[in-house]
């Protein structure tokens, strides 16, 4: 692992602030650049001298010889392929490399374009000699001729000597020739690989233009062209010689002046005034077109007092006012002047039953309460109190009428006796409910007794609620549910079942202990869900009872037939339902207590012909299982065998396993018709 850039610091200081020791300098410098030959990881290095300085040298001598071997490794990658691609990746190692190759490239691209190899591009130091390096190796050696070189430029006059020239490269070359066969191009131009042919010089490309502030370099063939950045704005146009011209939107056409106004150029922009000048009385509108001055209405007082303005086209007129009396006045018989009009005294009931007081040149009604004189229409019109005074007059709803208003009460109300608040209506006197009823403020509510539900079509009359249709009605009785009026019971099976103490469940009825069993005398009874079995059993030959269901063997006559009989015959009876969870452990068969070294196996040898069970070995001997889903009432008889192999000697032992498996709960479906 190289290092990707270590600096070496102040060296000198440390140089001069270690002591002198038996190994030099120059020796710790000898070593670190023979290791970084050697390409060894100069950050871990052996160190030849208890010299922090030492150490120092060692390290940076193995990082120069490093750095220089990536740097002329990517030198010759540029020279050999003229691409770098092939160092494209992000180690510390290959950055160095791909540094110098790039470099290498730029310094090949200069020369390639004929320009000087002391470029002063801001690349960096170490990147600028390797640039300078490159440029010089490929830069073609100077002609030995003495002949002057001359550029083949539109020149007329050419001379003698010129054609010499031409003749000395034998019309090989593109644009010029210095003699003694060799090519050279014009300004502008770069001589290509061929050594005859010429390409252009892109300047933008090599910041060799000369552009200003806010203009990009465009390139040309031998040669380039600012332009400036930011256009010129609406109205302006940009020349060839980079500057804002004005746009004469009039001489191009490109104006929006209508037919009635003539285009007029403005620097930017253009106007448009109108061709036809309006005269006296006139105003000219944005289309040029002339329309009459009303002078009657945008002059204040144009004719004298006692005359009337009249408007004409391009002007008015005044004429004499005649006498005209207003309203509430007429002339007088002399026809002079105007007098009042009495409007009380007329013929017309301008008050219509009100009261009516004439004043100079009107009128007034002194209106009756509950009503208010309008001076528009000169009518007693009636006042809207439910208007005026809203929620201050009635308790509930106002309604208005002619001079006065009354109140009303909403629905489960009465108007009380001041007749503007309201009394709750107790409508639990009227009974309107089927079975109870409560008055609430404004209205009433019914109820139902225990069993009933309000209907939904009135919300008074009572229905029986069906307890054992409702959505959980299949769970209220385990069994049968009977729908009663107002209620329900549960009923359970005939036979082995009774109705438990909370009156919904059904209650296995132990026939064993009830007495109530059929079993005789030499048999015990054994209580299942819903019924009992009779059991009874004996022990085989060689075999004698040991407790109520337990028989063991009788001493062997060291026999092979006897000693493979099992030790004990122990019998077992279970019940559980059906739909019993698959793999659930049903039964548990081992030793007394372990040795160290028991080798036990449990196998079922007979009553699994349908493969309802299953045996699984445990440290302390076997369990038996449900195997696969018993999903109806049957009996089983299994037997048994453990195996157990201990101190070399086998036992057997045989448990006879009766599983009665009955209905996992009784439950009928709920029918109404059965009721």
């Amino acid at each position: 692992m190289g290092p990707c850039a270590l600096l070496l610091c102040s060296v000198f200081g440390l140089l001069l602030g270690q002591g002198a020791g038996q190994i030099s300098t120059e020796d710790c410098c000898k070593d670190g650049r023979k290791r970084g030959n050697d390409n060894q990881d100069c950050a871990s290095l052996p160190l030849i001298s208890e010299s922090i300085t030492c150490r120092i040298v060692q390290e940076q001598c193995c990082v120069t010889v490093l750095q220089d071997n990536m740097c002329n490794t990517g030198i010759n990658v540029a020279k050999d392929q003229g691409a770098c691609d092939a160092l494209f990746t992000n180690t510390c190692e290959t950055k160095t490399t791909k540094m110098c190759c790039d470099c290498c490239l730029l310094g090949m691209a200069t020369q390639a374009k004929n320009l000087p190899c002391d470029h002063d591009l801001s690349v960096g130091y170490q990147c600028s000699l390797v640039s300078r390096a490159c440029c010089s190796d490929g830069a073609p050696e100077e002609p030995t001729t003495d002949a002057p070189k001359t550029e083949l430029a539109n020149d007329e006059n050419t001379s003698n000597g010129d054609s010499q020239l031409r003749d000395q490269c034998k019309g090989k070359c593109a644009h010029e020739c210095v003699g003694n066969g060799t090519c050279t191009c014009f300004k502008g131009y770069k001589l290509k690989p061929d050594a005859k042919s010429c390409e252009d010089i892109n300047e933008c490309l090599l910041g060799a233009s000369n552009c200003r502030g806010g203009e990009r370099c465009i390139n040309t063939q031998g040669s380039f062209r600012c332009q400036r950045e930011v256009s010129c704005g609406t109205g302006y146009e940009l020349t060839d010689d980079n500057n804002c011209k004005d746009i004469d939107e009039c001489e191009t056409d490109i104006h929006n002046c209508g037919p009635g106004l003539e285009c007029q150029n403005t620097q930017g922009s253009f106007r448009c005034p109108p061709k036809v000048k309006c005269g006296s009385g006139f105003i000219q509108d944005a289309l040029g077109n002339c329309i009459d001055i009303n002078e009657c209405i945008s002059q204040t007082g144009p004719c004298h007092r006692g005359q009337i303005c009249i408007n004409t086209v391009g002007s008015y007129s005044c004429q004499r006012n005649s006498v005209n009396c207003g309203r509430g006045y007429h002339l007088n018989e002399e026809g002079t002047r105007c007098v009042d009009i009495d409007e009380c005294k007329g013929p017309e009931k301008v008050c219509a039953g009100h009261g009516c007081i004439n004043l100079i040149g009107s009128y007034r009604c002194e209106c009756e309460a509950g009503y208010v004189f309008n001076s528009i229409t000169r009518l007693c019109e009636d006042i809207n109190e439910c208007r005026h005074y809203p929620g201050r007059l009635c308790a509930h709803k106002c309604d208005n009428i002619l001079g006065s208003y009354k109140c009303s009460c909403t629905t489960g109300f009465k108007l009380a006796a001041d007749n503007r608040n309201c009394d709750d209506l107790n409508e639990c006197e009227s009974n309107p409910c089927s079975q109870e009823c409560a008055n609430v403020y404004g209205s009433y509510q019914c109820y139902c007794r225990r069993g009933y539900q309000l209907s939904d079509m009135d919300g008074m009359t009572c229905e029986d609620i069906d307890e054992c249709a409702l959505p959980t009605g299949g769970h209220i009785c385990s069994y049968r549910c009977l729908n009663t009026p107002g209620s329900f019971h549960c009923s359970c099976p005939v036979s082995g079942y009774t109705v438990a103490p909370n009156g919904r469940s059904c209650q296995d009825v132990d026939e064993c202990v009830a007495g109530t069993h059929t079993c005789t005398v030499n048999q015990s009874c054994f209580n299942v869900q819903g019924g009992f079995r009779c059991l009874s059993f004996d022990c085989p030959n060689n075999y004698r009872h040991v407790g109520e269901t337990r028989c063991e063997r009788l001493l062997c006559n060291d026999s092979v037939e006897c000693l493979a009989m099992p030790l004990r015959i122990t019998y077992y009876h279970l019940t559980f339902p059906t739909n019993i969870p698959v793999f659930t452990n049903i039964f548990r068969m081992g030793p007394t207590h372990t040795v160290a070294g028991d080798d036990i196996q449990i196998v079922i040898t007979s009553g699994n012909e349908g493969g309802f069970f299953l045996t699984e070995q445990v440290p302390t001997g076997g369990v038996m299982s449900v195997a696969k889903l018993i999903n109806k009432p049957q009996d089983f008889e299994l037997s048994l065998e453990l195996r157990l192999r201990r101190y070399g000697t086998l036992s057997t032992y045989l448990a006879k396993v009766l599983v009665f498996v009955t209905q996992e709960e009784p439950r009928l479906p709920y029918k109404p018709l059965l009721e």
